[in-house]
């Protein structure tokens, strides 16, 4: 029997105000960081969360330049968690 397992894919806009433009060279932590206890203001002004099974998922980690096994999913759109179901 399969096992029962979801994926999320959120997906979170925010909005930051700083004197003048952000660096190229920051992340996103470095970012939310500066917003926190330096110089930016930021907020959360969209939180948006949809379910994805696992083909679906294997597909965002990939176009995100991530290994699908990331999260335990075969590479293969139809195999779910990595390995085949072996015929008994």
């Amino acid at each position: 029997m399969a096992e029962e397992h979801s994926f999320c894919r959120t997906v979170i806009t925010v909005e930051v105000l700083s004197e003048g433009p952000i660096p190229d060279d920051m992340d996103l932590r470095d970012v939310m960081q500066e917003a926190t206890d330096g110089g930016f203001s930021a907020d959360v002004m969209s939180w948006d969360t949809e379910f994805v099974d696992g083909p679906a998922m294997a597909r965002l980690l990939k176009a995100q330049g991530s290994d699908p096994a990331f999260f335990a999913l075969g590479d293969e759109e139809d195999e779910m968690w990595g390995r085949k179901e072996e015929d008994p």
